[in-house]
């Protein structure tokens, strides 16, 4: 992966999407605008092929072969992160609905104790007077 990357960058790949984007500029993009590259790369891919009556790979064949295999690894990696992003939420909604049936077992135990318990309880800001004069 890191040598198509490595590659991508010496041979300064350039994707067409409103104009001519970089290989940087690609991690902007939402999955969606990379599929639609991606669709685009195919096409030139079949139309490179069928021109040729010969088994050996272009130039131009080899690049839009790392452009297609760059896109799938932003997409792919965005994927991941869109996957990981819902499950952290699930997380943080379930801990959040636990910490508030915590909360609603203690204010029923609260309930239960006795008028003396809770005067037990109770936390005062009462100062012990210290007499400085």
């Amino acid at each position: 992966m890191a040598d198509l990357f490595k590659i991508a960058a010496k041979k300064k790949y350039r994707f067409n999407y409103r104009g001519v984007i970089s290989v940087e500029d690609l991690w902007d993009l939402d999955v969606e605008a990379l599929d639609s590259i991606y669709k685009n790369l195919k096409k030139q891919q079949k139309t490179t092929q069928e021109e040729s009556l010969l088994e050996t790979v272009s130039k131009e064949d080899k690049e839009i072969n790392n452009k297609i295999e760059i896109i799938k690894i932003i997409v792919n990696d965005k994927l991941a992160a869109r996957e990981r992003a819902v499950k952290a939420a699930e997380k943080r909604s379930q801990n959040q609905r636990i910490l508030e049936i915590m909360a609603d077992k203690k204010d029923a135990a609260l309930k239960e104790k006795s008028i003396e318990e809770l005067q037990a309880m109770l936390v005062t800001d009462e100062v012990d007077d210290i007499d400085e004069e």
